[in-house]
């Protein structure tokens, strides 16, 4: 094989060459079959539906807004709709950078609000700050729920937790959606947010297994979220959430008919911004948790060794670029060598697998034309998540008080 001959030098050079290929192909093949398992057993039909209870548990809804001003009142007016008593649930806005008017009308809606003078601030330290102000004033909670400041909810939503936790749940993460699909990268991000739901919470669930946390749309029992929230120090609050609550063998439900609509971002700035964030936070909370793992592993903690493994894979995007990147270039190779065909097939296979996984996790209402011209966006969404491993243990990189 000429190409590689040249690179390499020798028959040691190709070997080299075929290890490489062969443990590069290794690493994606186990994640792209992981995701394929999860996306698989997402097809059920099969929706988690607790029976009704007319008892009304009472409600701490925690909403970290930063320099949210032209939102936040939307979303909680939309909130107040709930059929719910509305003696049974308080609203807390924990801001910064939030205008005087603002504050004004929000109080106006009964809403509390906790201004945050601190100078630097995150959505760790604002859901911190509202739990202080809760145990200060002596209010008694039997759940918090979180919520963005950018977060709509159905009438139904408050009745639906409320339903679960009375049937014995703990830790519950609500169907998120997004509720803009106005350019080519919040459709992506609309899409990319399904496709997590479908293998990392309903497949997941479907196997008995906890489904993740995204950051809003959640509910804890309010002992545990005061338990959990004083003993996070470090960035990326749902991730960190999600390895204190499994630790401790606590089983995170997912309400897939329950959704919460999210506001996705819509400018390819705004999307390395946010993905480095999360890769940052997830690549902390693996180092962090893997302290745990020996423990987890004797003590058979299966939900807690998943998340591990879910942790260490590359993102989504990586792995659809790497194994087209793979495929195409031992294509090139040399096409009238065999040995560069071998290499190639694998790779291609192993694409075609992502593309079916892919497919099965995605809904049907997000597959229309807007989806098709989108795609073409994916190049460049591969350079910057690429790039975002390069930069995600960079000095400056800091969970954003806006997540």
């Amino acid at each position: 094989m000429d190409f590689i001959n040249a690179l390499f030098g020798n028959d040691s050079g190709l070997q080299l060459f075929n290890l490489i290929d062969a443990i590069i192909f290794l690493f994606v093949a186990i994640a792209v079959l992981y995701l394929f398992i999860f996306a698989l057993k997402s097809l059920g039909d099969k929706i988690t539906k607790y029976p009704s209870t007319d008892q009304f548990y009472s409600y701490a809804v925690i909403i970290p807004a930063y320099n949210e001003d032209s939102v936040i009142l939307n979303s909680v007016k939309s909130f107040k709709k709930q059929n719910y008593p509305t003696e049974k649930y308080d609203i807390f806005v924990a801001t910064r950078h939030m205008s005087d008017e603002t504050i004004s009308a929000l109080t106006q809606e009964g809403v509390t609000v906790i201004p945050i003078l601190e100078p630097k601030t995150s959505k760790t330290r604002a859901l911190q700050l509202a739990n202080e102000y809760i145990e200060q004033n002596q209010l008694k909670y039997d759940i918090a729920v979180i919520l963005d400041a950018n977060n709509l909810v159905d009438p139904i939503f408050l009745k639906k937790i409320n339903d679960a936790f009375y049937a014995g749940c703990s830790a519950v993460q609500t169907h998120r959606v997004a509720k803009n699909a106005t350019s080519s990268i919040a459709i992506l991000d609309a899409v990319s947010e399904e496709i997590n739901n479908s293998i990392f919470r309903k497949g997941h669930t479907q196997l008995g297994l906890s489904s993740s946390l995204i950051g809003s749309g959640m509910a804890f029992d309010y002992d545990l979220f005061n338990k959990c929230i004083r003993e996070i120090k470090m960035g990326g609050f749902d991730k960190q959430m999600e390895v204190l609550l499994l630790k401790s063998n606590i089983y995170i439900e997912y309400l897939s008919d329950v959704y919460t609509y999210d506001e996705k971002v819509n400018k390819s700035s705004q999307f390395y911004s946010q993905r480095k964030r999360w890769v940052s936070s997830q690549f902390s909370s693996f180092y962090f948790g893997l302290l745990s793992l020996p423990r987890a592993i004797l003590s058979g903690n299966v939900d807690y060794c998943n998340k591990l493994i879910q942790w260490a894979m590359p993102p989504r995007v990586i792995l659809l670029g790497l194994s087209l990147l793979f495929a195409v270039l031992l294509t090139l190779l040399d096409v009238s060598n065999s040995f560069a065909t071998i290499l190639s097939i694998k790779w291609w296979c192993l694409f075609i697998l992502l593309l079916l996984t892919f497919s099965m996790a995605v809904p049907d209402y997000l597959i229309n034309s807007k989806l098709v011209k989108a795609t073409i966006k994916i190049p460049l969404l591969f350079l910057m998540m690429f790039a975002n491993l390069f930069r995600v243990f960079s000095k400056n990189n800091r969970e954003d008080e806006k997540k």
